[in-house]
């Protein structure tokens, strides 16, 4: 603790408030995405929608347009459909349980034990990729969290929970995690916790890296297609699907009706009259989206 409260990234604009709402903002979009990428856009976002009821007020194109550049589009409506689901069955007011948590649209173990701790300090374990490093070779011994057993991990953090202070004691390994126990290049002359690391008593093993195939070129893949698909209609209020298709490289243009299904099954487009494509909930007369909610 001594450490965190010198090295801590506490100008993280997250850790300055106890809103679940605004936490649970930063939670989401930090999901596969850098923090310096999320800082704009978390600002952006609740700028627009300070409250959850202002978000659930919104229409799901709105919040698809102010998603572009992060990716994962869904993240983008499961937050809008999430608020919904708070103001019409919690009251507007974000549950603190974790089983309650999961219920919400998009929130899977992590970001509801997230939520839980950071908002409402509740003692919790939060294993994030970070906290998990940190314990995998601090308690147990190995290089890495993936060579452990699920739930052998899970017990060794919970176990390190305090009685107090539980919020600042997840925070401070996770941010250990990011900054020094880092999972290429850790510090471990910088570490508090260098002499109680059971990796570090065991001479530092190398991990058992199973073969990995080569990763296929992003372009080619289908999220990359769906991408396109998506940032064409936050351009545009509606477009056919010639156009759609014309947008693609060959080899996705092929398979441009299993992406238009997969996005519209998702809830991410939809199919207007003209049998054009359009974001959910877009006015196509207006070019604009309509403010009517939409009932879950």
């Amino acid at each position: 603790m001594p450490w965190y409260a010198t090295h801590g990234r506490h100008a993280l604009p997250w850790r300055a408030t106890r809103d679940p709402y605004a936490i649970l903002v930063s939670e989401v979009m930090l999901q596969q995405t850098q923090v310096e990428r999320v800082l704009p856009y978390y600002r952006r976002w609740l700028e627009r929608w300070p409250t959850v009821a202002s978000l659930a007020g919104a229409g799901p194109s709105d919040a698809i347009r102010e998603w572009a550049g992060l990716g994962y589009n869904r993240r983008a409506l499961n937050l809008h459909r999430l608020a919904i689901v708070v103001c019409e069955t919690h009251g507007g007011q974000i549950p603190s349980e974790v089983a309650l948590l999961r219920t919400l649209p998009g929130v899977g173990a992590y970001t509801a034990s997230a939520v839980a701790s950071f908002a409402f300090d509740q003692a919790v374990p939060v294993a994030d990729t970070n906290i998990s490093r940190v314990v995998a070779r601090v308690i147990l011994g190995c290089a890495s969290q993936k060579e452990v057993q699920g739930r052998e991990l899970a017990a060794a953090t919970a176990a390190l929970l305090p009685t107090s202070g539980i919020r600042d004691h997840n925070l401070a390994l996770m941010d250990l995690g990011a900054t020094v126990c880092s999972a290429r290049a850790p510090r471990c002359d910088a570490c508090p916790l260098g002499r109680l690391c059971a990796w570090r008593e065991a001479g530092f093993p190398k991990p058992v890296r199973p073969a990995v195939p080569a990763a296929e070129r992003f372009e080619h893949t289908a999220r990359f297609a769906r991408g396109r698909i998506v940032d064409a209609l936050r351009a545009e209020p509606e477009l056919p699907e010639f156009t759609l298709k014309a947008l693609l490289p060959e080899r996705h243009a092929a398979r441009l009706a299993t992406y238009l299904a997969g996005l519209e099954r998702e809830g991410l487009i939809e199919r207007l009259d003209t049998g054009a494509w359009a974001l959910p909930g877009t006015d196509s007369a207006q070019g604009s989206s309509s403010m009517a909610s939409p009932k879950l």
